[in-house]
């Protein structure tokens, strides 16, 4: 039986995922150690070099395929292709592939969870202050908050896969930070794979991405962390040819106290998410379901959220806030796929 993973005092930073690499050996391939920045995050990538393939054709490989994801679905960008979507008359408008693959997962995700998910609560998620044209941070009123909600609604956007386009209804504003950052890690990853590399850990704002091992042989460590001043209660995780992301309410919020409040919106309720959970990892082969996913779970909390993650399989950490200390639990997939006692 998996014993918990570890404990915190409660008020203690939530839980992270943090890149442990261990020793690395030398060994016949180059070893190199590239970071960059990106959707006003960080990223980072170890990997072992083929002969033929420097550091520098692999870092401009990463930076190219995270720019593009970028330039197609950034809403703090003007020029991208969603914030053009976004502000599109109504009718049909044609998108680039990846726009068109992360929107129609999402728009699948949003009916399996039964709206949990939805890829249009962008009105909401600037309704209260963490999207792009930030303000300062106070409770946007409920006029505020129920009129952002009658511009959201996963079913309002239609597509058509045969012209690779979706419908702008009039007034839907798509969001998908919740899971572009995971689609980005795999495409970082797909950008390594085309330059014959096989042994990497890529990560981006702590999505992570790993392929084959290290040169030593051991497999590519992680750690999710309930930090307490003691790295004893690190839960380190090996991940080969997989992924794991983290959804949680510790990057982001605003307010203190009794009025502190996650920037994960409910778009069920049009408010902020509310309950015990203080993170989600999920650990998926494709990063992308593995970042949308860990955000279900999170909005869901932890009777719905174990329900859905043991009845879809998922492999999946929660970490849960009690009166006084933090509780872990961890679904059958999850104890399985990380090799936990």
């Amino acid at each position: 039986m998996t014993k918990p993973a570890s404990y915190a005092q409660q008020g203690s930073t939530a839980p992270v995922v943090r890149v442990t690499y261990g020793a690395m050996p030398a060994a016949p391939r180059a070893l190199a150690a590239l970071a960059g920045a990106t959707m006003g995050t960080t990223w980072s990538a170890r990997m072992a070099l083929p002969a033929g393939c420097g550091d520098a054709a692999a870092r401009r490989a990463i930076q190219a395929a995270l720019d593009e994801v970028v330039a197609q679905m950034s809403t703090w960008e003007a020029g991208s292709d969603i914030t053009r979507f976004n502000q599109s008359a109504p009718g049909w408008q044609q998108l680039p592939e990846g726009f068109f693959q992360v929107l129609s997962h999402a728009l699948a995700l949003a009916k399996d969870s039964d709206g949990a998910y939805d890829p249009t609560v962008g009105p909401l998620v600037n309704a209260w202050g963490f999207g792009p044209h930030q303000r300062a941070f106070e409770p946007p009123s409920p006029a505020a908050v129920e009129a952002a909600r009658a511009r959201c609604g996963w079913q309002r956007i239609e597509l058509d896969a045969d012209r690779q386009a979706a419908r702008q209804p009039g007034g839907a504003y798509i969001d998908l930070s919740s899971i572009a950052k995971g689609y980005g890690v795999d495409r970082a990853a797909m950008a390594l794979d085309a330059l014959g590399i096989t042994q990497y850990l890529v990560e981006v704002g702590g999505e992570l991405r790993a392929r084959g091992t290290r040169p030593d042989g051991q497999p590519w460590r992680v750690a999710i962390e309930v930090p307490d001043a003691s790295d004893a209660h690190a839960l380190a995780l090996p991940l080969q040819d997989r992924s794991i992301a983290t959804s949680g309410d510790y990057r982001r919020h605003a307010g203190s106290g009794d009025a502190r409040y996650a920037h994960t919106i409910d778009p069920r309720t049009g408010q902020p998410v509310r309950n015990n959970v203080a993170s989600v990892s999920v650990l998926h082969p494709v990063c992308m379901q593995a970042d949308a996913l860990a955000t279900v779970l999170t909005v869901l909390g932890e009777a719905d959220g174990l329900a859905y993650a043991r009845r879809h399989g998922l492999a999946a950490l929660f970490i849960l806030r009690n009166a006084d200390a933090w509780r872990v639990i961890a679904t059958p997939a999850f104890q399985a796929q990380a090799q936990l006692d």
